[in-house]
């Protein structure tokens, strides 16, 4: 089994390879003067099961085509099995067509991966658990919810503590780590005017006196959880947090996060972190590479992962 990674989020790489007890493999990934990606690997891989570990973050283009080159490498290198370890898998919300001539861009980065030469897909919360299903090779979507669950049970204990969806759509996600951890379930009823840009109306659910915790699967520019929190604050909410899988964090968004109202935002490190992410007194970040590191030992063996969803 070989361990390979882009520039994309080095650090967890290298935490993944600790788990595994296994080096990464020496490649380079580099550009050229006119910004073209040049890709060498400098081990031998024929006859290997390897994984390459890439989130598609920003800057999304990149990554996503030092993804498709390391991949067109290690096929023509021989490789046996090359499985895509995609902690973040960016376009995932261009999902479906939004509006009349647009593109559904999830599927095509889905046919760019496949037509590369990559034979699995192991990612972690799709935007669209249905974007599995634009993959026509196997694909496994793990979950951030059971090392969320564990981190919220050790720091809110089984004290008054509401888990919140900043949206319909996040319902079921919100849901499901209610009944983990035996917690009363409130929804915020937001509008979206355009792209980017939220407006709370409404709270469903009595939230007074409650330690709120918003759940989300992607953080971007950080309007929703803003103005999530200040409309439960109103609502009577003794204090609001939110554990969200995927930081983007793009532009402000991390200067917005630390002048809110939130008293904590923990995300996982599928994304690498930015030093404005650093600077923020109230980001905290849960690592995902025990999750990721099992999850490729498993496959790599052949194993089950259905235990590593629950």
């Amino acid at each position: 089994m070989k361990l390979v990674t882009g520039n994309s989020n080095r650090a967890l790489a290298q935490a993944v390879a600790s788990y595994l007890e296994l080096p990464l493999t020496d490649c380079t990934v580099k550009r050229f003067s006119d910004n073209e990606i040049y890709v060498e690997v400098h081990e031998n891989v024929r006859g290997e099961d390897v994984f390459i570990l890439q989130s598609t973050s920003f800057p999304a283009n990149d990554n996503l085509m030092e993804l498709l080159i390391l991949t067109d490498a290690l096929r023509r290198s021989s490789a046996r099995r090359i499985t895509a370890v995609l902690p973040y898998f960016g376009y995932a919300r261009q999902d479906r067509k939004s509006a009349s001539r647009t593109p559904i861009s999830a599927k095509l980065v889905a046919n760019l991966i496949t037509e590369a030469g990559v034979n699995r897909v192991i990612t972690l919360d799709l935007h669209a658990a249905q974007i599995q299903g634009f993959f026509d090779i196997p694909t496994d979507n793990l979950y951030g919810a059971p090392v969320m669950v564990r981190d919220i049970q050790e720091n809110y204990g089984s004290g008054n503590v509401m888990i919140v969806s900043p949206d319909v759509g996040g319902v079921a996600r919100a849901r499901a780590i209610a009944q983990r951890i035996g917690a009363d379930l409130a929804i915020v009823d937001k509008r979206r005017p355009r792209a980017g840009v939220s407006e709370v109306m409404n709270i469903i659910g009595d939230v007074s006196g409650q330690a709120c915790i918003l759940i989300d699967d992607i953080v971007d520019s950080g309007g929703t959880l803003v103005n999530a929190a200040e409309a439960l604050l109103k609502a009577g909410a003794k204090e609001v947090s939110a554990y969200i899988t995927h930081g983007v964090l793009s532009n402000s968004a991390a200067e917005r996060i630390a002048t809110s109202k939130l008293k904590e935002l923990v995300i996982t490190d599928s994304i690498e972190e930015t030093d404005l992410t650093k600077k923020a007194a109230n980001i905290r970040r849960l690592t995902i590479a025990p999750l990721i590191g099992e999850a490729i030992a498993r496959t790599a063996s052949e194993q089950s992962v259905s235990s590593l969803l629950d």
